[in-house]
């Protein structure tokens, strides 16, 4: 347990709320392209636009460089990761087989909060025509599915892969059709895990990556 003495707890406690801040907050930024491949992660005037300091900034970086968002060059500094596409298929060969075992989970350990949750999302899906905002909505579908799988490490892992996935997909969005088709495959996956089933749930995750993976190999023959 961490000492009391002198407000030490709060001060980690503090420390790691806004390291995680600094996380999602760079994060996003590296996974939309806002900060885009290659380019140098500007670690001083980051801190400033997301509101923490230093050692939550160092934080957040290790972290993404841990999870193949951010490079680090001795006496050269920090730079967002290239995307790598020969990388893609490798990248899909893990998805299909983890976000298939993520809804096959959550089918059987969603809570009742949860299974809310996820069907209130499906009552959101056909209501936005923005490519942008069906990414963000995909985005949030597929990680509330990752936490109602009840499996921190399997979450972890896939958050891993599906940020990997994003920048893939941001870097070919103006080139992949029918956005709000690929998010509607959502609606039975989601009634299934709803519902229970987990078998068929598993399925449709694994088709669902699937189509996104030929997607993306036909933009690149485009």
């Amino acid at each position: 347990m961490w000492a009391t003495v002198g407000g030490v707890e709060p001060a980690v406690k503090e420390i790691g709320t806004l390291a995680e801040l600094a996380y999602t907050s760079l994060r996003d930024r590296i996974v939309t392209l806002a900060i885009a491949p290659g380019s140098p992660i500007h670690e001083e005037r980051l801190s400033k636009e997301i509101g923490v300091g230093r050692t939550p900034m160092r934080e957040a970086i290790k972290r993404l460089e841990s999870e193949d968002l951010v490079v680090i060059y001795p006496r050269r500094g920090t730079f967002a990761a290239e995307i790598n596409i020969t990388d893609h298929g490798l990248i899909a060969e893990v998805r299909r087989n983890l976000e298939g075992q993520a809804a096959r989970s959550a089918a059987g350990r969603a809570t009742a909060e949860q299974r809310a949750e996820l069907t209130g999302l499906v009552e959101q899906i056909g209501m936005l025509s923005a490519d942008e905002s069906m990414m963000r909505l995909d985005t949030t579908i597929h990680r509330a599915i990752y936490r109602s799988a009840g499996n921190r490490y399997l979450e972890s892992t896939l958050n891993h892969y599906y940020n990997l996935t994003l920048r893939i997909w941001y870097l070919f969005l103006p080139r992949l059709p029918a956005m709000a088709e690929h998010l509607a495959e959502h609606i039975p996956l989601l009634h299934a895990i709803v519902d229970g089933e987990a078998e068929r749930a598993a399925e449709l995750a694994i088709e669902h990556v699937r189509h996104f993976e030929q997607a993306v190999f036909a933009a690149l023959r485009s």
